[in-house]
């Protein structure tokens, strides 16, 4: 018999703790989840990125004009619902069921592009895709920023990015070696929209089954919340809204790696280093912004973004293209997550679905001006103008930056 009470006390506290549910795993946590989700769902979308506008080209003998209509309505469907969606999830708390609309939308649409070869069935099946992007991407966000807590929510985003981006590398790559595989094949690329839906069923499966709602309490269930979107928001978002003026497709880059020298069949291996240096760098610069804070990140990006499209303007040798390609991944990798986390930074936790919505769809909808511009600098003088302009944005919009830095970040900090 135990004499001290107190011990005796201390054991039956142990036993209660031993029979308790153990926590989550780091590896099963929201975070590392939802980056998985991304993972599967960016092997899904690279395997038919690529190669779509090609078959459109030369399968279907659709013309490049129907093409452009093609592509810009899943631009504009995916950024008018953004900020649908994003609104959604902060009035009804469901992101999850948001999210797993999203993937299905977008797992119809290319499943059936296997199928359906007329104009207005593949125009509705692209917009059943942008749709489903548009859907997904707000509540996704919130759900992710929900899931983090501030001081290591630079390094959370990182994570997911850096998973999300992962899948943009292997499925490039997955993609080169189907291509090889099914090779004279008249029906390869039937069988790759077949095979762009496997991915995404990864996904749903751990969506409903891992992945845990955890967005905050609602308050009122007939009244939208009263704290309202801060001021310093919108200032960011306007910086951000000039800095990707200069920031057109990522498309003017393929075409400019051709334009150097760079052969059709090494391009996607190009586009899959881009992303594994994006994907490798996500973790350490997020982290990097729970350090520093994650403007001084950001503007660290788009120093890197003003060298690399310099460097596109002057590259006349093929071997500078890869090594322009790596260093652009050094972009993605200080900005995407990290803007982001900033977001989530100064956002309540009630508006930030509607929030990401807004980023996001203004986002999506500068592309088509921004790659309008690159355009015509483009055919007007030459293929090296475009990527000056987008060099001189930066370089304004890092300026920009260190004013907001200075005139509303700093106070608030005092």
């Amino acid at each position: 018999m135990n004499e001290n009470p107190n011990e005796e006390d201390c054991d039956k506290q142990l036993l209660r703790n031993s029979l308790q549910m153990p926590k989550p795993s780091p590896l099963f946590s929201n975070v590392v989840l939802i980056g998985w989700i991304s993972f599967f769902g960016g092997i899904s979308q690279d395997l038919i990125l690529p190669i779509l506008p090609l078959y459109l080209a030369n399968a279907l003998h659709m013309d490049k004009a129907f093409i452009g209509l093609v592509e810009g309505i899943v631009t504009s469907s995916a950024s008018i619902f953004k900020i649908v969606a994003g609104y959604l999830s902060d009035r009804f708390r469901k992101r999850k069921a948001l999210v797993f609309l999203g993937y299905s939308l977008s797992m119809i649409g290319r499943f059936f592009l296997a199928v359906v070869t007329m104009n207005l069935g593949i125009l509705f099946l692209r917009f059943l895709d942008g749709v489903g992007k548009g859907v997904k991407d707000s509540p996704k966000d919130a759900l992710m920023a929900d899931s983090t807590e501030q001081k290591t929510r630079g390094k959370s985003f990182g994570i997911q990015r850096m998973l999300d981006t992962l899948g943009s590398v292997v499925g490039p790559i997955v993609l080169f070696f189907l291509l090889s595989f099914w090779e004279g094949n008249d029906k390869k690329y039937q069988y790759l929209f077949y095979s762009s839906a496997i991915p995404l069923f990864a996904t749903l499966f751990i969506l409903v089954f891992f992945v845990r709602e955890t967005s905050t309490e609602k308050k009122s269930t007939d009244q939208p919340s009263i704290n309202p979107i801060p001021t310093k928001f919108f200032a960011f978002l306007g910086i951000m809204t000039l800095f990707n003026l200069g920031n057109s497709s990522d498309a003017f880059l393929i075409l400019r790696a051709q334009n150097v020298g760079v052969t059709l069949l090494k391009i996607p291996l190009i586009y899959a280093l881009f992303n594994f240096v994006y994907a490798a760098a996500s973790i350490p610069l997020g982290s990097l912004s729970d350090k520093i804070g994650r403007e001084k990140v950001i503007i660290l990006g788009w120093g890197a973004y003003s060298l690399a499209y310099l460097g596109f303007g002057l590259a006349n040798q093929t071997y500078q293209i890869w090594l322009l390609f790596a260093f652009y991944g050094i972009y993605y990798a200080t900005t995407e997550g990290v803007a982001k986390a900033f977001i989530a930074d100064i956002i309540p936790a009630e508006r930030r679905g509607t929030a990401y919505g807004i980023y996001n769809t203004v986002n999506g909808l500068i592309t088509l001006p921004a790659s309008l511009i690159a355009g015509y600098l483009w055919d007007t003088w030459n293929p090296s103008t475009p990527f000056f302009f987008g060099a001189a944005m930066a370089a304004i919009s890092t300026i920009s930056m260190f004013i907001f830095i200075k005139k509303m970040v700093k106070p608030a900090l005092e």
